[in-house]
């Protein structure tokens, strides 16, 4: 009977020593297919998967024999977690193991902003020189706004220190005697004057019923003609349509998207503009932070499995039962 249902190309040399050990079944391109994924859960005890298989309560509630969901990453927005707790079914995850590559990536998007780094090269390409055109800003003294300071986003916090950057955070679940808000020197406010004073805001909030569609219209009427808006969390939590109006008429001087509403997403205005940079979730997509997000997920599959408990849990340590 096979064991391990894998819905995403997630491969690795931890993945492989856990597909000798256990019968697994690899299907990459399952998550395109929740009909399928829903007819077949009912035979494995464990599913692995990344953040595009969306693993619903009809999924779970079809997974009779499933003891783990193992989500290679650090968001839950595809996972019911209500649902699987229900069920007895241990999430486990990664939280910390892709932090430094996303708070890089942040950091490369803040200088591409400031220095129009990707139209520059566009330009060059296509034969042009024009240095004026490129009169950039520099980051040193720059006030950048956290919104979120959880792991990515203290990490970047650190990051923009060391570049010379002001700090000031908005996160309701952070106080400003907080360690973590003291390490980086962040300077805990409302969001409305993160939003009021900051020359960048960069989000990194998860994607909940709190936070989805946090950033609209007014929202982004409050940032200075001049700021930037970089989102490296969830494509959910920014409404698309009030950005693309505020960046078509110049109410702020560009984005750098990293995570979008629909992916893949589609073409676009967004695509049309020169002053937004446009990638595809790569956030995570570094050799190293994959090589550690698949050592932990194998790990903590191979345990349950072996009657053991998950390190990383979002809920609990070892299956329950269903409730």
């Amino acid at each position: 009977m096979p064991e391990i249902l894998i819905s995403e190309n997630i491969i690795g040399e931890e993945m492989d020593k856990l597909r000798a050990r256990f019968d697994c079944v690899f299907e990459p391109l399952l998550w395109k297919e929740p009909d399928r994924l829903r007819a077949m859960i009912p035979n494995f005890r464990a599913l692995i998967a990344r953040n595009q298989t969306q693993i619903t309560r009809d999924i779970i509630e079809a997974g009779t024999q499933l003891e783990v969901i193992a989500r290679a990453g650090v968001g839950m927005d595809n996972v019911d977690l209500e649902a699987a707790s229900r069920a007895g079914i241990v999430v486990s995850w990664t939280p910390e193991q892709n932090t430094n590559s996303v708070a890089e990536l942040t950091i490369g998007l803040l200088i591409c902003l400031a220095r129009m780094i990707p139209d520059a090269d566009a330009h060059t390409k296509a034969g042009g020189w024009d240095r004026w055109k490129y009169m950039g800003v520099e980051l040193l003294g720059k006030t950048l706004g956290i919104v979120g300071l959880g792991r990515i986003g203290s990490l970047t916090a650190a990051k923009a220190r060391a570049l010379g950057m002001e700090i000031v955070a908005y996160d309701p679940y952070v106080s400003g005697d907080s360690l973590r808000a003291m390490e980086v020197r962040a300077r805990m406010t409302s969001l409305e004057e993160v939003l009021a004073i900051s020359d960048f805001v960069s989000l990194h909030v998860p994607e909940n019923d709190e936070t989805r569609d946090m950033f609209g219209a007014e929202q982004f009427a409050l940032m200075k003609p001049t700021a930037y808006f970089l989102n490296a969390a969830r494509g959910g939590v920014v409404r698309e349509d009030a950005l693309l109006r505020v960046l078509q008429q110049k109410q702020i001087a560009g984005a750098a998207l990293e995570v979008r509403k629909q992916e893949p997403a589609p073409l676009s205005e967004f695509n049309q503009l020169t002053n937004v940079i446009l990638v595809p979730h790569i956030g995570a997509q570094t050799h190293e932070a994959q090589r550690r997000v698949v050592t932990t997920v194998c790990r903590d599959v191979e345990a349950i499995l072996q009657g053991g408990e998950a390190k990383y849990f979002a809920n609990f340590s070892k299956p329950k039962g269903r409730l």
